[in-house]
């Protein structure tokens, strides 16, 4: 497989951009050497690099491309919506009918807030929180990988740099499934939580009732309750995990599938919460969330147009089925090499991921970066197993057979070590406080001089 115009431009885009992208999890350090550097296009669940490799795509764009690249309906939405101006003096009547489908189908929603990305979303709901309760601090799930570029999330994280002590502080952060990590919070800091924010779930299920216990302890405490659906929803049902746990939160956010890769997200919640950042009220006003791009007519025409779809199709069963179907067969794999203490499959069928670990059972970058490795000489591009609505029965069997072929070298290595098979560097976790300056000096890697 021939990566020469990739590395030609990986060794340009480190000079003008930091990073080289414009989102960490698609930088360089999270792949294999032997990786596609560039995406040129796709289509439905198939991507093409610029050198003209064709993979099948698992990453589905960081979650966000539920249907498929390049899905007709939404595309010619989009388009036509397009050639009608995309931003105003004025809001275009589009909003409204956007803000009606979405609040359709987000039960016990009653209003809603549109940006460009997940981040502004949260973050503008933890200002109404505090606009509300006039407190300062608030609570977290650890377990949640990613809320917020800004600085009330990052500043819990090991890539701190940058943000003053004093805002870290504000932040606590608590277990999920743990209800007594909740619990301990409240005791200690009393009457000084805005707010709860959680996703729905992430690999495993609430147990216990456990969102609506926390729910009942925001409620005690004078906090508001938080959901960030920018995963679950548009995957875990048309409603949201909300409507699939059946729990009304205070506020919620959504993005990523909402307009199935088109730059929008969504804060929705009660009218006495998020009125507070309009004009028509007493209050003291909130200045939540306003940007110059949040309604462009296009992204909208876009998710009414993804919104509908899911409406009148099966979407939500599909990614179930495939998945589904996806799961087994790569466990089939796992057990048939007899790797099943190793590699593990983990997740709802419509968000899975695998977890690797090395000879001594624990987890490791450097078979993980193996693992995709040997999956992209397959055709396989995957960061993980989000499975899209375009993945058809055919991309599921080649998947799971590049697996199996994947996790026999899988079993070599082990006995071996990895570096005896894996091509440069290994990948690297996002939440690093220092770069590792082997990234760039090992040989086989961009900056080498070997």
């Amino acid at each position: 497989m021939d990566f020469t115009k990739s590395r030609q431009l990986q060794s340009q885009v480190h000079r003008i951009l930091p990073g080289g992208c414009h989102t960490y999890a698609k930088g360089d350090d999270q792949f294999p050497y032997l990786a596609p550097g560039f995406i040129e296009r796709g289509l439905g669940c198939h991507v093409w690099d610029v050198d003209g490799n064709e993979f099948i795509e698992y990453g589905m764009g960081c979650r966000a491309v539920s249907l498929g690249h390049a899905f007709q309906p939404i595309v010619d939405a989009a388009a036509a919506e397009m050639q009608r101006g995309a931003n105003f003096t004025r809001p275009a009547s589009i909003e409204v009918h956007c803000a009606e489908e979405f609040l359709g189908m987000i039960r016990g929603a009653e209003m809603c807030k549109f940006s460009k990305d997940g981040s502004t979303a949260t973050t503008a709901a933890l200002k109404l929180s505090r606009a509300a309760t006039g407190r300062d601090r608030i609570a977290l799930c650890q377990d949640h990988p990613f809320f917020s570029i800004h600085d009330w999330f990052i500043g819990t994280t090991a890539i701190s740099g940058g943000i003053p002590q004093s805002i870290q502080d504000l932040s606590l952060t608590f277990k999920y499934n743990d209800l007594d990590s909740v619990k301990s919070l409240f005791e200690k800091y009393p009457d000084q939580i805005a707010c709860i924010i959680l996703e729905p779930a992430k690999y495993e299920d609430p147990e216990d009732h456990f969102l609506h216990r926390v729910q009942e302890l925001c409620a005690q405490h004078g906090a508001i309750f938080i959901l960030d659906e920018m995963i679950t929803g548009f995957r875990w049902a048309n409603g949201g995990a909300q409507e699939k746990y059946d729990i009304v939160p205070d506020m919620s956010t959504f993005g990523k599938a909402l307009a199935n890769g088109f730059s929008l997200s969504a804060l929705a919640g009660k009218r006495e919460l998020l009125e507070a950042s309009g004009i028509y009220h007493q209050r003291q006003r909130v200045f939540a969330l306003s940007t110059t791009h949040g309604a462009e007519t296009h992204a909208m025409a876009a998710g009414i147009a993804t919104m509908r779809y899911y409406q009148n199709h099966p979407v939500i069963e599909v990614l179930e089925k495939q998945g589904t179907r996806l799961a087994r067969g790569i466990n089939e794999m796992i057990i048939e090499n007899g790797v099943e203490d190793y590699v593990t499959v983990i997740g709802k069928p419509c968000n899975l991921v695998f977890g690797t670990k090395d000879a001594q059972g624990k987890p490791s970058q450097g078979f993980r970066c193996l693992l995709m490795q040997e999956l992209i000489k397959r055709g396989v591009l995957g960061p993980s197993l989000v499975i899209s609505y375009s993945h058809s029965d055919a991309d599921v069997d080649h998947t799971i057979k590049a697996f199996g072929e994947a996790l026999n070298l899988y079993r070599l290595a082990l006995n071996t070590g990895y570096r005896e098979f894996l091509i440069g560097r290994e990948s690297q976790t996002v939440y690093r406080e220092f770069n590792e300056v082997p990234f760039r000096n090992q040989p086989g890697c961009l900056g080498s001089q070997a």
